[in-house]
């Protein structure tokens, strides 16, 4: 039998090393966006608009909205150090977001278990809401940092 690892120990004596791969996200650093925080299940980006994020009608185009959402959910589901991606996804678009406007994306734990974990993220632009996403994670066996068992 498999020993528990606790999660929470995990997160906090190796925040650091966990930061700094998410960081790693390519895509994430091609648009611009800031990681500002990750907690234990919750993370919080960052992304100042530019005309290049623009769709035809002028505002935020919903790939960059969606991005940004994807990225924190991302960020939350791996905070602990353990390995997660995405099983599904819903976004819902409430408003545009601007050009030049700071687009904030925060995601928070709902509920997780051995082998899958829940989030609801939310985007703002420029402290409107202007996206909600419900997303569903699958955990991994592996560990991305060193793990006493």
């Amino acid at each position: 039998m498999k020993a528990v690892i606790d999660e929470s120990k995990l997160h906090h004596q190796h925040k650091e090393v966990i930061v700094q791969a998410l960081k790693k996200d390519t895509y994430a650093n091609h648009l611009g966006i800031q990681l500002i925080e990750v907690g234990e299940g919750s993370a919080i980006a960052e992304l100042n608009t530019e005309t290049h994020m623009l769709n035809a009608h002028g505002t935020l185009h919903g790939a960059v909205t969606f991005a940004i959402a994807d990225y924190v959910f991302a960020a939350a589901c791996n905070s602990c150090g353990r390995t997660a991606v995405a099983l599904s996804n819903t976004i819902n678009y409430m408003a545009a977001g601007k050009e030049g406007a700071l687009v904030r994306a925060t995601a928070e734990e709902v509920k997780k278990n051995y082998r899958t974990a829940w989030y609801t993220i939310k985007v703002e632009s420029d402290g409107e809401l202007i996206a909600t996403m419900d997303a569903t994670a699958y955990r991994l066996d592996h560990y991305f940092v060193p793990v006493e068992e």
